[in-house]
Formats: structure tokens, sequence, C-alpha cells
């Protein structure tokens, strides 16, 4: 029970990677609130969470939005008191060549990645301040925070703005306690990476085969996907951990896809 008596929020977490980390997070001890554009299908999953003996709530969530934002923040403090814990996870992606990006896609994307870490940040770290206990701040990064890859250029560029961001909040967090870390996965086999294939299949002119095996695998050490269990686990152990010794931090876990 690494995170007893710990309240988190997770966002993105009605279904892929953030819906895994919030069970994990559960199975830990910690109350979790569930933040997802979805509210039917975010509490959906507090209620799965509920079922398991767990504490959870869900709760309605657009992170580009100020105002949903402050308010799901708000609601996770008046259910558990406070909120030790953010997972910024929420995401989207959207496949184009540069010249082909409209600016409307890339501001969504921009603003879904960056906009989503910076409002929920703000919005929970004055709580992580008050209540003495510290608290840890963890960015859904990719390996794409760390090289790029073709028909992404604002995905790249978000999460790559990440780093820098989690840095800030290292620098300024430390001396509460706070401490503030990034997750690298690879290419995860969530509905997001699958509706990727036939758009690079399309885009690239090869088929769906080879843009698992030679476009998302082929940097593999074993020619396997990420698991959201892995993801999970690096998110657990980011929480846990006790000290700011570890935070500015960034960790990839993909498989060997890209090595620092």
């Amino acid at each position: 029970m690494q995170l007893k008596d710990r309240s988190a929020i997770v966002t993105g977490a009605a279904s892929g990677i953030g819906r895994e980390i919030a069970l994990r997070f559960a199975r830990e001890g910690a109350r979790v609130a569930i933040a997802d554009l979805n509210a039917a299908a975010a509490e959906a999953v507090a209620a799965e969470i509920r079922a398991r003996g767990g504490e959870a709530v869900g709760v309605a969530m657009d992170v580009c939005s100020e105002d949903a934002v402050n308010a799901g923040v708000n609601a996770t403090v008046a259910a558990f008191g406070g909120v030790d814990i953010l997972v910024s996870n929420a995401g989207i992606q959207i496949v184009h060549p540069l010249e082909e990006f409209s600016y409307a896609d890339w501001k969504r994307m921009l603003a879904i990645h960056l906009d989503g870490a910076f409002l929920t940040t703000r919005a929970c770290l004055p709580h992580m301040y008050r209540s003495g206990r510290g608290g840890s701040v963890i960015y859904m990064g990719s390996v794409h925070s760390k090289e790029a890859s073709k028909l992404k250029a604002p995905y790249v560029t978000a999460k790559h703005g990440l780093l820098g961001l989690a840095k800030v909040v290292a620098k300024e967090g430390a001396p509460h306690g706070v401490r503030a870390n990034v997750i690298c996965p690879g290419f995860v086999r969530t509905p997001l990476v699958d509706r990727q294939i036939p758009e690079q299949a399309r885009a690239l002119g090869i088929s769906e085969e080879d843009v698992v095996a030679k476009v998302m695998l082929k940097d593999t050490v074993d020619g396997q996907f990420t698991t959201v269990e892995d993801v999970a686990d690096v998110a657990l152990f980011f929480a846990a951990f006790p000290n700011n010794a570890l935070t500015g931090q960034s960790l990839v876990v993909s498989h060997g896809w890209f090595m620092e």
C-alpha cells in the first residue's frame, strides 16, 4: 500500500494508460479522481474501483478549459480533503505531413498536451503546498519527448515542452516537497495508437503491418509494444518516491526504442 492516505488526480483516466494508472494507484491505497472529458466513462472507472473496495470519484474535465480544470480539482479536494498526486495524462494524436497540418489542429494538440498540463498543475500546486505533505506531479511524455518522428510535428513539439515544464515545477516545488517528473513511453497498444496505424499506412504508402513492424517497433530491442502495465509501474515509482532526490527527471519506458 505505497500510496495509502494519498489522493490523486489522473486526467484522461477513462481508458488506456490513464485508466491503468488509476487502477494501480487505487490498489496501492490512493483515493483517486478519474478525470476525463467523457464523464460517464470516468464514473464507470470510479465505480469499478469502488466495487473493489477502493475510494474513487469520477470528474468531468476538459483539460483545455480553465474553469473545468479548477472545478474538477476543487471537487477532488472536497471529496478527499486534498490532492497529493497529479498525473497529467490526457492526450490525443493527429498525424499529417507538416505542410498539410491545419493551424486549428496544431493549436488543439498543443492545447490538450501543454495547456492541459499547465492548467492542472497550476490548480493542484496550492493544495500540495498547503498540505505540508509535499506531492508528486507526473507528466505523460513520450519517446517523442526525446526524438522526432514524421507526421507528428505538434505532438513532438508538445511532448518536448513537457520536459521543460517539469523542470520548472521541480525547481519551484522543491521547497514544498513537490516533485515533478515525466514518463516517456514507447508505442503502447491503446485505442489512440490503433487509430494511428491506418492513418500512417495511408500517409506513408505502406501496409498496416509494415507500420507496426517497420515504424512503431523497428527500433525496440525485442519487437514488443510497451504495455499500460509497464507505464503504470513507472507512475507508481514516481508517485511513491519519498523525497526530492528524484525530481525534474524523465524516464523512458520503450523496450529500447529510445536510449539515453
